[in-house]
């Protein structure tokens, strides 16, 4: 049996990481970066700087590996979704068996923490399916997004007793909001649509050197956020970005 490691290495602070993380990192005989191109180019140095900064196990070895795009051609969501799960299981089974021997450990390093808006917990429950005996799974959590922002804010995620809906971008332009909303993936810049008198809290590249932030009344920012958007995904060649929305009082 393999071991595998998904380990959360929060939203791009070096200091994310947990005494838990780096010890799961320094466990591992295979540590897999994703490499997306020169259009993310920092994504992959981020987790490079993270290995070389506490990685100190002579013996872990670092492959880095080129993860396949979804399918444009495919207009249903979930299936251009569903279709690219496949595509990266095998991929990940193809780098488990080439570079992994029988009993070893291998970490994945992955964005904020794996149990939020990721597939890499997926993907491995996919080859789990068809070998049960093949892989151990362990999760090991990562600083998300929502605690970045809400920190960099210097707010609290919650009001008194009151709940938080968590969405994306894709869902909001569908309606899906209740009360005070937090939403992600939102490349189509939803809130732009949003007809409400609401307070948003912006953030993106929150905890790098690049982090900026936005905060106010919706009607008076939303132009501020989608041109200081649009400017920095220009400059960097991609964004991540989180916000929340809550009712004003």
């Amino acid at each position: 049996m393999k071991s595998i490691l998904i380990v959360g290495i929060g939203t791009g602070n070096p200091e994310h990481l947990t005494i838990q993380a780096i010890n799961a990192l320094n466990r591992a005989d295979l540590l897999l970066i994703p490499d997306k191109g020169a259009d993310k180019a920092d994504l992959a140095q981020l987790r490079r700087d993270i290995v070389r900064r506490y990685v100190t196990n002579p013996a872990t070895r670092t492959v880095e590996f080129s993860p396949p795009a979804r399918d444009p051609k495919t207009s249903d969501y979930a299936e251009r979704v569903a279709d690219w799960h496949g595509e990266l299981a095998r991929q990940f089974g193809g780098l488990l068996d080439r570079h992994l021997l029988e009993g070893g450990v291998a970490a994945f390093l992955v964005w904020g923490d794996p149990g939020l808006y990721d597939s890499t917990i997926r993907i491995f429950e996919r080859l789990r399916a068809e070998a049960p005996a093949a892989y151990r799974l362990e999760i090991i959590a990562g600083i998300t997004s929502i605690q970045a922002l809400t920190a960099a804010h210097g707010i609290a995620l919650n009001r008194v007793g009151e709940p938080v809906h968590v969405t994306t971008g894709r869902q909001l332009l569908s309606g899906d909001r209740h009360g005070d909303t937090v939403v992600m993936l939102d490349g189509q810049t939803a809130f732009a649509e949003l007809d409400a008198d609401v307070d948003i809290f912006w953030g993106a590249y929150l905890g790098t050197p690049d982090q900026i932030l936005v905060a106010g009344r919706l009607s008076a920012v939303r132009e501020q956020i989608i041109a200081t958007r649009k400017a920095a995904r220009e400059r960097h060649g991609w964004i991540m970005d989180i916000y929340l929305l809550r009712a004003r009082d």
